[in-house]
């Protein structure tokens, strides 16, 4: 006798990613086409007012579906962020190019009024966030084993590293920007700025994402599916650093 098994799911449609794709299309493209394009401050905050809004909700009603979700079909989380992280790529990959544009055709490099911008900074962020992909690994092989409290504590180092390497682009830009570095000096300023802008808010979503992990993982729920999401989300920011900073920084 055969019997069909059914397998409850919620994810089949959910208006979290129009919300951030829309987001993301006023803050980027929208917003600083207004800004360095047409300098227009008005119409930049415009774009901004709508982008950021949509992208913040967008972002928690995602992780809120994620974590409230009990019957997931399996694959079908990890076949999603894995396409997510696709296209993330090709946004990194349309900045990155639009930045050898410039490079390449620069008769000399970096322009006029570039400082000297020290490197041991973005190695010692290298570093933090290596180190932050090595303890998210070790949180999840602690949650496969069943010790909820390496879980947490792993979970805890990669908060903080990952704030840490937060606190470090904070400062740098503010050092940056004291010394009359700022986004519209010169085209390298705002290729560094956007880029380098572009992955750390990336970072901060990623430490946002773990909180919410961490916070139900404290009174004993965790949700293994959305736990191995976000670590490959993490691995993929580790993996478009060192892009960063050997292209940016480096070169």
């Amino acid at each position: 006798m055969n019997s069909e098994i059914t397998t409850e799911h919620h994810w089949e449609w959910s208006w979290s990613p129009a919300a951030i794709v829309f987001g993301i299309f006023f803050v980027l493209p929208l917003a600083f086409t207004a800004n360095f394009q047409y300098e227009n401050l008005l119409l930049t905050a415009i774009f901004c007012g709508i982008g950021v809004p949509l992208l913040l909700a967008g972002i928690a009603k995602w992780t809120s579906e994620g974590l409230r979700q009990k019957h997931m079909q399996f694959g079908y989380s990890v076949s999603g962020i894995a396409i997510f992280i696709v296209s993330e790529a090709f946004i990194f990959l349309s900045m990155f190019a639009s930045y050898w544009l410039a490079r390449l055709s620069a008769y000399s490099w970096p322009p006029e009024g570039t400082p000297h911008i020290s490197l041991l900074l973005p190695v010692v962020m290298t570093i933090v966030l290596v180190t932050s992909s090595f303890t998210i690994h070790l949180a999840e092989g602690k949650l496969h084993e069943g010790d909820m409290a390496g879980f947490k504590s792993n979970l805890g180092i990669t908060i903080l590293l990952g704030l840490t390497f937060f606190s470090m682009s904070i400062y740098e830009y503010y050092h940056l920007v004291q010394i009359g570095f700022g986004m519209s000096t010169n085209i390298y300023s705002t290729a560094f700025y956007s880029i380098t802008g572009f992955h750390a808010s990336h970072v901060l979503i990623g430490v946002f994402s773990f909180i919410v992990v961490l916070i139900p993982a404290l009174g004993g729920t965790v949700n293994r599916t959305f736990v191995q999401c976000t670590a490959i989300y993490w691995h993929f920011v580790d993996i478009i650093w060192f892009f960063v900073v050997t292209q940016v920084y480096f070169w």
